[in-house]
C-alpha cells in the first residue's frame, strides 16, 4: 500500500512539474466552467471501454422496446424542426449495404445543422468545421436499437472560452441534440 501511495505522489509531482513547464496551465485557465467534470466523465467512459475513444466521446441511449426505427427517425426529425436545426442529410447505411448484397442490422445516419450557429463556430475556431454537421446515428445492436451522437459538452465545456452569444447559440444546439436522444428513444413527437 505504501508503494502505491508513493507511486501516486511521484506521478502527481511529475505531472505538476511537466504541466508547469509548458502551455498546459495557460490552456487550462482558458477553459469554460465544467471542463474538469466533463473531462472526468469522458475519462471514466474511456477507461471503462478499455480505450475506445469513440465510445468515450459519445452520448448514447437505448431505444425503448417496441419503438420502430421509422418512429425514432420521425421523432428526431420533429425535434430538429421544432428547434430550427435543419436535417441536411440522411444515409440509410444498412439499406445501402443490403443493396450491395451485404446483410446488415439497421444503421441510419442523420445530419443536422443550424447554419447561423455553424458560421459563428467556424469563425471562432475553423477546426470546429470537422465536427459539422451534427450527426445522430441509429444503430441496431444485439439488444435492440441505440442512438449515438457526439457529447457536445466536450466542445462547449472543454474548449476555450467562447463569446457569450456563441455559447448561448451552441448550448441551444447542444440541448436540441440531447432532446433528440430523449425523444428519439421513445419515438415521441
Amino acid at each position: 500500500m505504501k508503494l502505491i501511495n508513493l507511486f501516486k505522489a511521484a506521478f502527481i509531482a511529475g505531472a505538476i512539474f511537466t504541466l508547469s513547464g509548458c502551455g498546459t496551465i495557460n490552456a487550462i485557465s482558458n477553459l469554460n466552467d465544467g471542463a474538469g467534470d466533463t473531462f472526468m466523465q469522458v475519462w471514466d467512459k474511456w477507461t471503462a471501454s478499455e480505450g475506445d475513444i469513440a465510445d468515450a466521446t459519445m452520448w448514447e441511449v437505448k431505444v425503448d422496446e417496441g419503438v420502430a426505427l421509422a418512429d425514432v427517425i420521425d421523432a428526431i426529425n420533429a425535434v430538429g424542426v421544432n428547434n430550427n436545426i435543419k436535417n441536411v442529410g440522411e444515409l440509410p447505411l444498412s439499406e445501402e449495404l443490403k443493396a450491395r448484397g451485404i446483410e446488415s442490422k439497421a444503421i441510419h445516419v442523420m445530419s443536422f445543422c443550424n447554419p447561423e450557429t455553424a458560421r459563428k463556430m467556424i469563425d471562432f475556431s475553423p477546426a470546429m468545421g470537422g465536427f459539422l454537421p451534427c450527426r445522430v446515428n441509429i444503430i441496431e445492436e444485439e439488444d435492440g436499437l441505440h442512438i449515438y451522437t457526439m457529447n457536445m459538452d466536450m466542445a462547449i465545456k472543454m474548449g476555450k472560452k467562447m463569446p457569450e452569444d456563441l455559447k448561448v447559440a451552441t448550448m441551444q444546439v447542444r440541448d436540441t441534440m440531447w432532446e433528440m436522444l430523449q425523444k428519439g428513444k421513445k419515438g415521441e413527437f
